[in-house]
């Protein structure tokens, strides 16, 4: 690595090039300047790999000099030291691309490992120039990611190797594998080799996208780009079975300075498979010609879930899980985004209503890693029917754990007898005197024991037990209030609206109208 060090500080540029001696054999001082100006003469002359430059210097400063230096389009990287911790500096040394701004007095671990970084991106930077890289398949990938630039060295190389001229047409069809992308990168390879087998004249790349799960294919040598994409379009159609969950797009670029970009944008448009589905192959930008309808979010197939969600009814719940997926593919065309939306609103109502009636709690959701951010980034960065699906999946799974782990941590036989005594006969006013005279153990006994259990007193269990059955039957029936109070054990339906209030705050009947 050919280094100029440009410091009007004589001890400080020695104490720099004896470091440099010590750090790396590699590291080769080919040039030193006291200013800015010397330094930028030398600069030009060495074009070296890397330059270190103080800031405040006599006739030109550091920062003025590096300006000068990439105005000349020298490449070299750059490590600025300055005593002056202000972040007007630190943001114009950022605004030119210095590699590395480092404050003085210098300290040695930070020097070294700023040197390391200027190493490694050099090095990085050595081993994808084009006649290294090798493969048409490394490039393109490289392209793609924005990690080679196509500067006319890559245009003349990939003309000389592989025919694909600066103005060369090139097409993309991207496989969106999503969870299936480990799986079926082997099976699409081989399709694609059939696939192109049929199409004559025509070349290809095959890139595999890991970080987007996406499996890409650019065409080029090709005539007619209509006729290609219907080509692919009817193979993919005849193999619809075998696509099932996997999203197809298509674009054009004009040439391979647009590839990445264009491919980009094509990527932002696989979610339309949420709204046309599997067997169809999105093709961008005629995709943003389509015409949708608003997304009239479903608020009856909302209630009827929350009506289940309430009754503890599994069967109903999950008959109105797929009521709700059916509803955006019977016929209606919506945008994506609302769909996601509507699926985001349903699945906050399903799990704000299974915590508010006691199905499940907090601290289960804690131990799921569950949160409503985390479902929102799930349903918004969907881009199938079945990813969507997937996330309905879960969140009603959880809910069925939730249930059956309900009191799990109970061991005590005793009290595990009590509880389900409890839950059988709540609405009869049973007491701590019956179910102790039942189980034949003194009713001071059962109260202790299950105070240690369970960690709250017999009375205090039954009228939390009673007000979440109450909100169950309040949100998920049409039952009046006298007859909800007489459900949970509640005699006089005053006494239990007060007690209703007590414990939430609002009476019954505001409760009803909140959550209705």
């Amino acid at each position: 690595m050919k280094i100029v060090i440009v410091e009007d500080e004589i001890r400080i540029r020695e104490g720099i090039i004896r470091l440099l001696g010590k750090m790396d054999p590699e590291y080769e001082i080919v040039g030193e300047a006291e200013n800015g100006s010397e330094g930028l003469q030398l600069i030009s002359e060495l074009q070296p790999d890397l330059i270190i430059t103080d800031i405040k210097m006599p006739e030109m400063d550091g920062l003025e000099m590096l300006t000068k230096v990439y105005e000349n389009q020298i490449s070299a990287k750059a490590i600025v030291l300055s005593a002056y911790s202000e972040f007007e500096y630190a943001r114009r040394a950022i605004k030119l691309g210095v590699t590395e701004y480092l404050l003085k007095p210098i300290a040695m671990n930070d020097f070294t490992t700023a040197m390391e970084h200027v190493k490694s991106q050099i090095q990085n930077e050595r081993l994808q120039k084009p006649e290294q890289l090798g493969s048409l398949e490394q490039i393109m990938e490289g392209i793609l990611s924005g990690s080679i630039v196509t500067d006319e060295e890559m245009y003349r190389f990939l003309e000389s190797k592989y025919q694909i001229k600066k103005e060369t047409t090139l097409a993309s069809v991207c496989f969106y594998l999503g969870s299936r992308f480990e799986e079926y990168t082997e099976q699409l390879k081989r399709e694609v080799r059939i696939l192109t087998s049929q199409t004559q004249g025509v070349s290809y790349s095959v890139i595999a996208l890991t970080q987007d799960r996406i499996f890409a294919v650019i065409f080029y040598g090709f005539r007619d780009g209509l006729a290609l994409e219907r080509f692919i379009q009817g193979r993919i159609l005849n193999h619809s079975e075998w696509m099932k969950g996997i999203t197809t797009g298509w674009t054009i670029a004009e040439n391979i300075v647009l590839l990445g970009e264009q491919i980009n944008l094509l990527k932002k448009n696989l979610e339309w498979n949420i709204s046309l589905g599997d067997g169809v192959v999105i093709s961008y930008p005629k995709i943003n010609k389509i015409q949708t309808v608003p997304c009239i979010y479903p608020v009856q197939i909302e209630n009827r879930i929350k009506i289940a969600i309430c009754g503890s009814n599994h069967e109903k719940l999950m008959e109105e899980a797929k009521a709700f997926q059916r509803y955006f593919q019977e016929g209606k065309l919506y945008a994506p985004r609302e769909i996601k939306e509507c699926y985001v609103r349903f699945l906050w109502s399903v799990i704000n209503v299974a915590k508010e009636v006691g199905n499940i709690a907090e601290p289960y959701l804690s131990r799921q890693n569950f949160s409503q951010q985390k479902l929102l980034e799930c349903i918004m960065g969907a881009k199938t029917q079945e990813e969507l699906s997937a996330v309905l999946k879960e969140v009603l799974q959880m809910l069925e754990n939730a249930s059956d782990q309900a009191d799990e941590e109970i061991t005590h036989l005793t009290i595990k007898k009590t509880i389900n005594m409890i839950q059988e006969f709540y609405a009869t006013g049973i007491t701590l005197d019956e179910i102790a005279e039942k189980l034949h153990i003194t009713p001071e006994y059962l109260g202790t024991q299950f105070h240690r259990e369970v960690g709250v007193t017999f009375s205090a269990y039954i009228k939390k037990l009673r007000m979440a059955k109450a909100k169950e039957l309040l949100i998920g029936t049409q039952l009046k209030l006298y007859e909800i109070a007489e459900k949970v054990g509640y005699t006089d339906s005053k006494y239990f609206s007060k007690v209703f209030k007590e414990t939430f705050g609002q009476l019954p009947a505001d409760y009803r109208k909140t959550h209705r």
